[in-house]
């Protein structure tokens, strides 16, 4: 039973971290711009697409078509930040219409171009680890070490780095910031690359696992609205505990029952939190 527990924890914490680089890059833009951006699983989408004609139509190798993957991601949502989002910063119920527009256009874009079809792309790595009668998927071990990498990378970012550190004081506040010789609107443009690159890496890192398609960023849009729900809109250490939280959960669920159950509990699990803590976990009320 012990081992069982042992692997669901695994298990939950390989797909939460999955969850945390979505739940990020979603609560970034948010807690920076205040724009609640529901194209964001179109991002993720993107990325899945980008690592497929690198890696697997052109034959790139894999770790750079990743790395490429979310610079092209990142590079599309600066684009669309400096012409279609940056007059809507501050103004959430504008900017959630026009990002709901985004999703749809890139969506329609993507099965004009590809089709809808569902398709597949070659694991980087394959067979499965025992560790001490654990196992793990080797392809899962990878996306995991390299999600680890990429959080930490983005924690000293923002801790250290000059920009990371102009991202916090704008999302504190942005006059007193603008008053520091600090530009808003930069800020704004790179915060909402580097939300979009981060979906653009989860679906980088996913897309072999599973199959690729215009619509795949659907259930991961979702996912990463659950967590930063739960650990707090606007909130990056939330977003951090939200999705821990959601993948053990649903693995545990998914595991003993299905995963049906597993996405219904999901959403329980929102309104039970909801009902004690109605600014999340880690959210501030206002």
């Amino acid at each position: 039973m012990l081992q069982l527990l042992i692997q669901i924890l695994m298990n939950g914490l390989m797909m939460g971290l999955v969850y945390i680089m979505m739940a990020l890059g979603f609560t970034l833009i948010f807690g920076i711009m205040r724009i609640v951006n529901f194209a964001h699983g179109e991002f993720y989408m993107l990325g899945a697409m980008a690592v497929m004609l690198l890696f697997s139509t052109l034959g790139i190798n894999y770790f750079a078509a990743v790395l490429l993957a979310a610079i092209i991601v990142a590079v599309i949502g600066m684009v669309i930040e400096r012409l279609l989002l940056r007059q809507f910063v501050g103004r959430e119920l504008n900017g959630m219409i026009m990002t709901l527009a985004i999703a749809i256009t890139l969506k329609a874009g993507a099965t004009i171009i590809f089709g809808p079809q569902e398709m597949s792309i070659p694991r980087p790595v394959s067979g499965v680890t025992n560790i001490a009668g654990i196992l793990i998927p080797n392809d899962r071990m990878l996306v995991g070490a390299i999600a680890i990498a990429i959080l930490v990378l983005f924690y000293f970012f923002l801790r250290y780095a000059r920009a990371g550190l102009a991202m916090r004081a704008v999302a504190q506040d942005w006059e007193a910031a603008a008053l520091q010789g600090i530009r808003p609107q930069r800020i704004y443009l790179l915060s909402f690359g580097i939300g979009c690159a981060l979906a653009g890496l989860a679906g980088a890192l996913m897309a072999p696992i599973y199959t690729v398609s215009p619509f795949i960023g659907e259930v991961p849009m979702l996912k990463a609205f659950i967590v930063v729900i739960l650990g707090g809109l606007g909130s990056l250490p939330g977003a951090v505990v939200g999705g821990l939280l959601l993948g053990v959960v649903e693995a545990g669920v998914a595991t003993f029952i299905n995963t049906t159950v597993a996405t219904m509990v999901s959403f329980a699990l929102v309104v039970v939190i909801l009902l004690f803590r109605p600014a999340g976990l880690m959210g501030q009320s206002r």
